[in-house]
């Protein structure tokens, strides 16, 4: 296992022991959120990443020994994580690019990455004997805690989203039979009332931003990335940004990656946000320091990075900005335009805010953000499945006939097919 060092505070470097603190700083309070850090050189002296590459487990416990957890410590038996990374030779032309990759996300078990998250929050509730692990979402994070805490009997999930939430989502924490509270208020109300109601009752929270545990299960698709390139990072990764927590867990599974030597350089990270949810490519835009963010809209079609005050904002800043990446904005419009582009130059159907990482990904072209020899990877996050209304909405098309054969053929002239 990947003993932890120290939790360090990403703002001020305070110092925890690894049973000190179980969510944020308690110095800096909710903007404190912390890193687990590891003693790299003990890891390299023990850890051979051939020996992962060569492993038969086909899931993110093949990092297991890069993860804080004990090499025996039970985890939900659902397979999440070892997504596959599509190259797009199609996507590389339209943008002009050397190569391009798309990591699928959306098929991990309940339809994106946040499964990653709720598995190590979930393995590190069944190390401590925890029986009620709670999260607030949008959908997403409380869809991957609502099915894998159904693979565990003896953890109960309760979840606060909001009332308005894609109706497929909130389906979908019902199927799993999760305590489910719809909340009449925004994400960010929601958030509140669930860290409000952990502390009061006792039960562990799975909220992104808070527990440092959600970093480390994102970080899984940093590692995979880099070994399904043979262990070298792209020189970019595209990805939308919402909390600032899997931007946050990317950048640190690259930076593990590095100290371990088993990439020779990080990537730069790309974070693309909605227009009506910008506050932190506004943050970066204007040089602020994290504490200085104050809230801002968050009015967008992708739901899923909606956020009126990003909860890893602190991580996020610093991922782009050590990275030597950008956070860049795109339209709603841009958005919903993009669920079937993608779809049509790749195969992959994601949801808005996974579209949103392509769309951005031409915003960065255009800008001069990418250049044209360069390797990029797209991570989609989330399935397309999960907002199908939208969909639909950025759709037209399909030629209604009679049943017979000769309207048929008429159609298809029309069509220009024969």
């Amino acid at each position: 296992m990947a003993e932890i060092q120290e939790l360090r505070c990403v703002v001020a470097g305070c110092r925890f022991g690894a049973d000190e603190v179980d969510y944020t700083c308690p110095n800096h309070g909710e903007l404190g959120t912390l890193d687990i850090l590891y003693d790299y050189d003990a890891l390299r002296r023990r850890l051979d990443r051939d020996a992962i590459s060569a492993s038969s487990v086909s899931n993110c416990w093949r990092y297991k020994r890069l993860l804080p957890l004990a090499p025996d410590a039970a985890v939900p038996p659902l397979a999440v994580g070892w997504t596959p990374l599509y190259e797009t030779p199609r996507i590389a032309r339209e943008l002009g690019l050397r190569r391009v990759w798309l990591k699928d996300d959306g098929l991990n078990p309940t339809g994106s990455l946040k499964d990653r998250a709720s598995a190590l929050v979930l393995a590190r509730a069944l190390e401590r004997g925890i029986k009620t692990v709670s999260a607030a979402s949008t959908g997403n994070a409380a869809a991957a805690l609502a099915g894998l805490g159904a693979s565990l009997p003896a953890i109960d999930i309760v979840i606060f989203v909001p009332a308005d939430a894609p109706p497929a989502k909130i389906a979908q924490l019902l199927v799993y039979g999760a305590e489910v509270l719809l909340v009449e208020g925004s994400y960010d109300e929601a958030f509140d009332l669930c860290m409000e109601t952990c502390a009061a009752q006792g039960w562990y929270s799975r909220n992104t931003g808070v527990n440092p545990f959600t970093t480390e299960g994102k970080k899984t698709a940093a590692l995979e990335i880099a070994e399904q390139l043979n262990w070298r990072a792209p020189d970019a990764v595209a990805v939308s940004v919402g909390d600032g927590s899997i931007i946050s867990g990317l950048y640190k599974g690259f930076y593990d990656l590095r100290q371990l030597g088993w990439i020779d350089a990080m990537p730069r990270l790309i974070g693309i946000q909605a227009a009506g949810s910008a506050v932190l490519a506004n943050a970066f835009s204007n040089g602020l320091a994290a504490q200085d963010i104050r809230p801002g809209p968050a009015s967008t079609i992708a739901d899923s990075i909606a956020s009126a005050l990003p909860r890893d904002r602190a991580k996020a800043l610093r991922a782009v900005r050590r990275s030597g990446g950008c956070f860049l904005t795109v339209a709603d419009a841009e958005i919903q335009a993009a669920i079937p582009e993608l779809a049509q130059l790749s195969g992959v159907f994601a949801e808005p805010a996974a579209a949103a990482a392509y769309a951005g990904l031409k915003a960065a072209v255009r800008a001069g953000e990418i250049e044209p020899g360069e390797n990029v990877c797209i991570l989609s996050t989330g399935n397309g499945l999960k907002d199908v209304d939208r969909a639909r909405k950025s759709t037209t098309g399909g030629i209604r006939v009679a049943a017979d054969i000769r309207a048929v053929e008429r159609a298809l002239k029309g069509a220009g097919l024969i």
